[in-house]
């Protein structure tokens, strides 16, 4: 399943609308990236430019000018020319016959002429949109281009009165998914979790974290995916660090190997985290944080819903976590002064979700103004709390020492309440051990 050009011009027409008569929207993609020598990074195009277009090429810059109104807009493509000795070596392009036949441009030009042709697309439009402060290179270019318009203010031109952020706009279109990218995630979320119910199946003390990446790595590949970001598999007290992913270590017999990892389909990323014992079998211990983690993490789900704000499923966990951390002696207190002066956070030190969409940590305000904004049909959040208890942390019993345990799964919100996309993998303290013992 793939979008079609006209979802990408259902979502041009309604940036014109949002940017009005008499304006002009500009958006670069992002750049190849150097590796090492005589090598790049394989190329993503820019989320937000692809989300216009469906232009996936390297060296592109999309406009969009409005006129008076009533009248259509116009959208233009700068893009590579075609080019036989360069696709020899690095693939077809789609060239300027292919930006107006293939992704519907109604006007295409040569990336070379962009300096050229934008100054008469800016010449006397009221207003100019776009991404300040993305890329320093590009902002000193369209400053270049403010000071040519002006230039022209002698034969009767001028630039634009007004520069508006453009990613003001594009970030809230992106929040809220149309009913195709929530398929799209749907699909993408299928595969992760078909990835870490492999990985369940497959480890075994001893084995390398890398090795284990490897099985994630292989589902992804075999759908045509690419990992969203980079995995995190850290067995032992490799769980307590956040962002862990040098994955170099051997799995330990009776220890926990904890999986934040996920696909990439069609642009669109899913976000998974399980935690589950190399040998099979959850000792007394892991058991009872891990239940810790998965009553907070339900109820965090349920509290996930259209009116409640984007902190209150954070909150909800925070208090459940915190009272189970009193109940097994890490923590002492009151449970509401404990969270109130967030002693949790010696256990449990991130929040509890963010957007998702095309990026893993997509676009989209978490706040109007000073309130925390409130959950609508169609947004995407991850539901992730977790608790990590330092290798050293001599402040508690040596048993608990080293255990991370975080459960990540990716929320839909619907108008019936949450839908859990990546519900197919299990997580259960007993669905883990019934599916690891084959």
């Amino acid at each position: 399943m793939k979008l079609s050009q006209a979802d990408f011009k259902q979502r041009r027409n309604l940036l014109a609308q949002h940017i009005g008569s008499n304006s002009i929207a500009i958006i670069a993609t992002r750049a190849e990236m150097y590796r090492n020598r005589d090598a790049d990074y394989k190329y993503r195009a820019d989320s937000s430019f692809y989300y216009l277009t469906g232009f996936a090429e390297p060296e592109a810059v999309a406009v969009i000018e409005t006129f008076a109104e009533g009248e259509e807009y116009s959208y233009s493509l700068f893009c590579r020319e075609r080019n036989r000795e360069m696709e020899i070596w690095n693939g077809y392009r789609a060239g300027i016959d292919g930006a107006i036949e293939i992704y519907d441009a109604d006007e295409a030009y040569a990336i070379d002429l962009l300096d050229e042709e934008i100054i008469d697309k800016l010449l006397n439009k009221q207003r100019l949109y776009y991404r300040i402060g993305q890329n320093a290179e590009f902002d000193a270019r369209v400053s270049q281009w403010i000071q040519k318009a002006d230039a022209q203010q002698r034969r009767g031109g001028a630039a634009p009165a007004e520069m508006i952020q453009l990613d003001r706009i594009i970030d809230e279109m992106r929040l809220k998914k149309s009913a195709k990218e929530i398929e799209l995630m749907q699909i993408a979320s299928n595969i992760s979790a078909e990835a870490h119910t492999r990985a369940m199946q497959s480890v075994k003390p001893e084995m390398m974290e890398y090795a284990l990446e490897a099985e994630l790595n292989y589902i992804f590949g075999k759908n045509g995916c690419v990992p969203a970001y980079n995995s995190i598999v850290g067995g032992g007290e490799n769980a307590c660090i956040l962002h862990y992913v040098e994955n170099n270590k051997p799995l330990k017999d009776g220890d926990l190997v904890l999986i934040d990892a996920a696909c990439e389909y069609e642009f669109y990323a899913s976000d998974i985290t399980r935690t589950f014992p190399v040998n099979g079998k959850f000792s007394p211990e892991q058991k009872a944080l891990y239940n810790i983690v998965l009553d907070a993490q339900l109820a965090a789900i349920d509290a996930t819903r259209i009116g409640n704000h984007y902190k209150y499923p954070h909150e909800v966990a925070v208090k459940i976590l915190t009272q189970g951390l009193v109940d097994l002696g890490l923590l002492s207190g009151n449970v509401d002064e404990l969270v109130e002066s967030e002693a949790f956070r010696q256990f449990f030190m991130h929040g509890t979700g963010h957007w998702l969409g095309m990026d893993v940590h997509d676009v989209g305000a978490y706040k109007h103004g000073e309130d925390w904004r409130a959950y609508e049909a169609g947004m995407v959040v991850t539901v992730e709390p977790g608790l990590y208890v330092a290798p050293d942390d001599e402040t508690v019993d040596a048993k608990w020492r080293g255990i991370g345990i975080r459960i990540e799964d990716d929320v839909l919100v619907t108008e019936n309440g949450p839908l859990v996309l990546t519900k197919n993998v299990v997580k259960t303290v007993e669905e883990i051990e019934q599916l690891m013992a084959g």
